[in-house]
């Protein structure tokens, strides 16, 4: 067999005898010549690789500086309009889903019956404060009647002192026999009677001082009731004021159920009002809150209005999760726990009122600047 296959290949390499190309051996080619043939394209490749990569770090560089969320939503303090008095409705002047400013009639209520007891309660009020009136008038004439009563003691008190006296000097004279012992006894009966009259004046001004007080006290009684009807009226003319129901602020009415006709009980709910004021509440992960301060800019993106970029700011952070302010909030301690990225709210306002239609629950797109 060695002997077969050196014959071959001396028959190969035997003079005379073509060589195929195909076995005829090529020069072995370094990898320094491929690359000065090749040498175009591995640069391409190598500056198209650097240019990536430098994208990419620009990219990130750049990326790095926002954080945002498609967590978020408009949102905005909605008000339930309901009635405070139950009465009739008689007139709804709005409509559904009307732009309507502070202060406007959004329902009218039949006022009729809380118009009377408006006026009841405005007669008693006169007729509590002409009863203090009177009162004070008669307290005018008791003091008027206690100073006569002081007067009339002290005349009888001058009288008292001259029968006194005169008693005294007949009782000498009569003793000295100068005078008749019936003159002296009719000038002790005139004493007797100055006292009598002047207990009996004493008596009247005691008794006529005592009348002040009495009245004073009927005056108080009158000055509480008084006090009593006023706070009646001021309930009665609060709910004839409740009969015509207004916008508290600027806003939209919706889901507007009240109409002419029906009877609004009180609490009940007429229509959902959203004012004007929205803001956005912005669902975070608690990862992106590292570098995030009240004041950052924002940018914000509304679905319905994809064409436009609003600008705001973050107004401020929530002191807490959503999950630990919601009506079931997790109770980590029992059970199996299993770590989850809470998110917590963020208030992003506008920097100023946006000139397009937003309400609660629309979605939002917002981008903080954070470094």
């Amino acid at each position: 067999m060695d002997q077969r296959v050196d014959n071959e290949r001396r028959s190969d390499s035997a003079p005379g005898r073509d060589v195929t190309p195909s076995r005829a051996g090529k020069p072995k080619r370094s990898w320094r010549d491929t690359f000065r043939e090749r040498r175009g394209l591995v640069i391409g490749v190598a500056a198209g690789g650097v240019v990536l990569l430098l994208l990419i770090v620009l990219w990130w560089l750049h990326a790095r500086q926002y954080e945002s969320t498609d967590d978020a939503f408009i949102d905005a303090r909605t008000v339930q309009i309901s009635a405070q008095i139950s009465a009739a409705i008689v007139d709804v002047p709005v409509t559904d889903n009307q732009l309507v400013d502070a202060g406007a009639v959004l329902v009218r209520l039949d006022p009729r019956d809380f118009r009377d007891q408006v006026a009841q309660t405005r007669a008693q009020i006169n007729q509590s404060q002409a009863n203090i009136d009177n009162i004070d008038a008669q307290i005018a004439a008791q003091e008027a009647r206690i100073e006569q009563a002081r007067k009339q003691v002290e005349q009888a008190q001058a009288a008292l002192t001259f029968a006194q006296q005169e008693s005294d000097r007949y009782q000498t004279l009569a003793r000295q026999g100068t005078a008749t012992v019936e003159t002296a006894q009719q000038y002790m009966s005139n004493l007797l009677q100055s006292q009598a009259s002047f207990a009996g004046t004493q008596a009247n001004a005691v008794a006529t001082e005592k009348q002040l007080p009495v009245l004073r006290t009927q005056r108080e009684l009158a000055v509480a009731q008084l006090g009593q009807t006023q706070a009646t009226g001021e309930t009665a003319d609060t709910n004839f004021s409740r009969t015509i129901i207004t916008a508290p602020v600027a806003g939209r009415v919706t889901k507007l159920s009240a109409a002419k006709g029906n009877y609004a009980a009180v609490g009940q709910a007429l229509m959902m009002f959203v004012p004007r004021e929205v803001w956005v509440t912005a669902n975070f992960k608690e990862t992106q809150l590292d570098l995030m301060r009240p004041g950052q800019p924002v940018d914000i993106e509304i679905d319905a209005y994809p064409d436009r970029k609003f600008k705001g700011h973050v107004d401020s952070i929530q002191a807490g999760s959503g999950t630990a302010f919601s009506l079931l909030p997790a109770e980590n301690a029992t059970g199996n726990y299993v770590k989850i990225v809470q998110r917590v709210p963020v208030k992003i306002v506008f920097d100023k009122p946006p000139d397009v239609e937003l309400g609660p629950g629309m979605s939002i797109m917002p981008t903080v600047k954070v470094r």
